[in-house]
């Protein structure tokens, strides 16, 4: 794994960069290393730096990895962030320790009907599509009240925060405004439905963790910086 030490560099460096953060905003913030851009090698330089926390974008990926770390005796927490379809939830419930992504009422009710087959409980975000984007997914703001109290209603299922994505934006500051209102959401939900333990807000990636962090995210998604080799 020698060759991999740029891996570690960068996820040690970065976790220190979110503690750093995190304590100056008065927070714990999770860092979960998304792999999607990564290989299957430098997903285990990851495991054996410490990494707690593994998000995926494509569920098979997240299936495939999750098993290929158990065989290298790892099990960090998997994450399941991508655009999830429903002929796919088998392969993430009970496996990823969240999902991320739940933008439909109907996909709510495909991952519940999974979590009571096999007898466990699911661990979900409802996603808010915080710039009323109509190519992304995610339920508008004036709609996700309705969707997370539908959710919360549902049996196996453990309604446990919120996610946003954000716009595509040219410098990281022009996403505060979408951050600031998921945290406006999210406060309002949370005194509401009640999420589980004090709740998730996932927000904010390679190149928005900072300003996220600000806002209010106890988690953010960053892939392409723990597999960068420039300056190493």
């Amino acid at each position: 794994m020698h060759g991999y030490d740029y891996v570690r560099h960068n996820y040690e460096r970065l976790s220190e960069e979110i503690r750093s953060l995190g304590r100056a905003a008065g927070r714990e913030v999770t860092l979960v290393a998304v792999t999607k851009s990564g290989s299957d090698e430098e997903l285990l330089a990851l495991a054996a730096a410490g990494v707690t926390d593994i998000g995926e974008n494509r569920p098979q990926e997240l299936y495939r990895r999750g098993a290929l770390l158990a065989e290298h005796g790892s099990s960090p927490r998997l994450h399941e962030i991508g655009n999830l379809q429903r002929n796919k939830v088998g392969l993430v419930v009970g496996r990823a320790s969240l999902i991320h992504s739940v933008g439909k009422l109907s996909l709510a009710e495909e991952i519940s009907k999974r979590a009571v087959a096999e007898g466990i409980t699911q661990r979900v975000l409802v996603e808010l599509n915080s710039a009323s984007e109509p190519n992304k997914g995610g339920a508008l703001p004036g709609e996700i009240e309705a969707l997370a109290a539908a959710v919360s209603e549902l049996p196996g299922l453990s309604l446990s925060g919120l996610m946003t994505m954000g716009p595509v934006v040219e410098k990281s500051e022009q996403i505060r405004p979408y951050f600031r209102l998921a945290r406006e959401i999210f406060d309002k939900l949370n005194k509401k439905l009640g999420f589980e333990g004090e709740g998730v807000l996932s927000m904010g990636m390679s190149d928005s963790y900072a300003v996220a962090i600000e806002e209010g995210a106890t988690l953010v998604r960053v892939g392409r910086r723990l597999f960068e080799k420039e300056g190493i």
